[in-house]
This record gives structure tokens, sequence and C-alpha cells, in this order.
């Protein structure tokens, strides 16, 4: 993985709020090579032998409820591109059309297979080929809507100068995020003004101390989280 040069970045990231973090990460050039080697190769391996895993997750979406197994909603990722994530499908084909671009705990459009899925993380599973492709990493700032994203303070873009993670300390912190947001009456007014601030100053941390073994770090909290350790 290669920083671009300060002259070459979008113009929203040149600004003084923003390089700080961008002289830390400049000094991190053997470790950014690591983290997309590692992501090719880690990648790689797991979805040849998640194979299987992959199979039978699509049929139970299929036999659950009507729609795709996947869900390609639009994300945020390195210097602001846009691209379509992957997903397995845990709510109703138009879950969009029915509520907030976040869900809350006990929120009526996810499927009965969804929960399942939901509670063990499987949904995140398929985003194996986003860190493949390089539109996502292992490790990095989870990746927002355009929405959040036009939200974002000037020091928050910081989080742009690397890919979107699969996961992150603050995704941890933060597993129960839906249900900070079940007494919300706008939860995307509430998600904007009091969840990301939180989420962020841990993203931003994250950039500014960034190193390889950090990231192993975090993905091992994150088997354990999952695993309720």
């Amino acid at each position: 993985m290669i920083l671009k040069k300060w002259e070459d970045l979008p113009d929203f990231l040149k600004t003084d709020a923003v390089r700080p973090y961008y002289d830390a990460l400049s000094k991190r050039k053997v470790s950014l090579c690591l983290k997309r080697i590692f992501d090719v190769a880690v990648s790689a391996l797991m979805l040849l032998v998640l194979s299987p895993v992959f199979l039978i997750l699509a049929a139970a979406i299929k036999l659950d409820s009507p729609g795709p197994v996947f869900y390609r909603q639009v994300r945020v990722t390195q210097y602001g591109r846009e691209f379509r994530i992957f997903k397995f499908r845990s709510m109703v084909s138009d879950a969009d059309k029915r509520g907030t671009l976040v869900t809350v705990s006990g929120d009526s459009r996810i499927t009965r297979v969804g929960k399942f899925i939901r509670k063990c993380r499987l949904d995140e599973l398929c985003q194996l080929i986003d860190v493949f492709r390089g539109t996502m990493t292992f490790v990095g700032t989870r990746p927002e809507v355009p929405k959040y994203v036009a939200a974002y303070t000037p020091e928050m873009m910081a989080t742009l100068l690397l890919p979107a993670g699969v996961t992150s300390k603050a995704s941890i912190l933060y597993k129960d995020e839906a249900e900070l947001l079940d007494a919300a009456e706008d939860v995307d007014a509430v998600y904007i003004r009091d969840v990301l601030p939180g989420k962020m100053k841990y993203n931003l941390e994250e950039v500014m101390d960034y190193s390889f073994f950090s990231d192993i770090k975090t993905m091992f909290r994150t088997v354990f989280a999952v695993l309720g350790l």
C-alpha cells in the first residue's frame, strides 16, 4: 500500500487538520507495504477456505426471504472514493426504503437468518472480497455512507488517508451501537451528533499511531469480541 504524495491528494484532504496524520503515516511506509501484502495473502486464503461457508450462507439467505444474496450499499473508502460494499443480506431487500441508514436493535427489517448472521458478524464475511480487491483493508475505519462522510469535520477526513476497514478498535468498542440508538427519535441525527464523534476519536488515534503489528492486535481483539471472550 503506497501513500500518495501530499500534492496528489484530493483537495479536501490537503488541509492543516489532516497534515499531522499524513506526516505520521508517511513515516510508516514499511508497515503500509506489509499491510497490503497481508491483506492480499490472507483474504485470498480465507476466501478459498471459507467458500463452503459462503455457499451455505447464500442458500440460507435465499430460502429465508426473497431478494439477492449480497447487499451492495455505496460506501466511502480511501481518498474519498465511493464503492459498493459486499455484505451478506441480513434485512429485507428494500430495507433502505423502509427506514434509516443505520440499524437499531430489534429492527423489524432484519430477517430470521439475518438475526443470526448479524449476531455472529457473518454478514461481513464476504468483505474479504473487498479486502482482496483493495477497496477495503482488514483493519481501518469502518466505511460510512456518503451522507455521514459529508458530516465529517476536517480532522475526521484524515481517516480517508487509508482504505476503509472490516474492523477497528472503534468497531469493537461500539459493537452494541444499535442499542445506543434504540431510544432515538431521529436515529440519523443522533448517530451524527453523538455516536460518530466517539467512534472517530478512536479511529483518528489509530491513524496517528498506525503500525502493522497494531493491526494484528486489533484483529485478535475482534475475534475475542465476537466470541464473547
